[in-house]
């Protein structure tokens, strides 16, 4: 089966541990996330996530390592 583009419009989202996903704009934006500045197709969304987010680690994970917590 072939594959259709997806040409619906998403949001870069992040939540308080500087975790990234998309979420399909129209759509409420869960409770714990907000908006990360990027708005557009889903491919410009994982496009700018993957530009962004350099460190996997939840925020709290990195904290604990630096010794911050």
């Amino acid at each position: 089966m072939e594959e259709q583009e997806d040409t619906r419009t998403y949001h870069a989202v992040v939540n308080h541990e500087e975790q990234y996903s998309i979420w399909l704009a129209g759509k409420e934006i869960p409770l714990g996330w907000k908006e990360a500045g990027k708005t557009g197709t889903k491919k410009e969304c994982l496009d700018f996530i993957e530009e962004v987010w350099t460190d996997m680690r939840p925020l709290s994970l990195r904290k604990q390592m630096d010794g911050v917590a």
